[in-house]
């Protein structure tokens, strides 16, 4: 039986960090002060690294249900919906992040 994951998992990171210091305006008001924070670059690390994971297991589910040892249908439909939402998931902040770096680079100063 594989471990129940959340999908949206893959980027916990992400949204823990910026709720634990009460949202994206108190980002600019806790730079100064000196606070730690994660790079971006680390976080999106992170959050592909869980989304493959999510993927292998999807694989492993699939292939057992296929070899036929003991793994449900159920069990290998949600663990491929979940590894099919966080690929989604990372796949929309790839292209909102192109197309910010896009939007930057045909700025005119």
């Amino acid at each position: 039986m594989l471990p129940a994951m959340n999908p949206m998992s893959a980027v916990a990171p992400a949204l823990s960090s910026l709720s634990g210091q009460g949202g994206p305006s108190a980002l600019s008001s806790t730079a100064g002060q000196g606070a730690t924070t994660t790079p971006f670059s680390d976080l999106l690390t992170d959050a592909v690294g869980q989304v493959s994971q999510l993927e292998d297991q999807a694989h492993n589910a699939v292939a057992g249900l296929m070899a036929g040892s003991g793994v449900d249908v159920h069990q290998a439909m949600i663990a491929t919906q979940k590894a099919s939402m966080a690929f989604e998931l990372a796949l929309a902040v790839r292209n909102k992040a192109v197309q910010a770096y896009q939007q930057v680079i045909g700025m005119q100063f």
